[in-house]
């Protein structure tokens, strides 16, 4: 992967955190900067379709964790349970 130099301007605080991670975490402080650049990059980013196409019904309550453990459960046995009306 081909990078480009870039000049950014930092708080002195932030810079000297980062020089302590780098530090402890044994890598750049350019490895650092990098990465929070690609989070800030990621989190703008406009995505040509939305992440969710569909959308469901809902009870218009919070489901309980025994609903979901249920739902999870059916959806498992459904899924490696032979076909009904099939011998095993």
């Amino acid at each position: 992967m081909s990078m480009k130099r870039t000049n950014v301007y930092a708080d002195p605080e932030d810079l000297a955190i980062i020089k302590e991670a780098a530090r402890r975490r044994g890598i750049s402080e350019a490895e650092i900067i990098r990465h929070g650049i690609h989070l800030a990059a990621m989190a703008n980013r406009v995505w040509d379709e939305p992440l969710f196409s569909r959308t469901f019904e809902g009870a218009g309550r919070t489901t309980s964790k025994a609903e979901v453990r249920d739902t999870v459960a059916d959806a498992v046995r459904r899924e490696t349970d032979p076909e009904p009306g099939t011998a095993a």
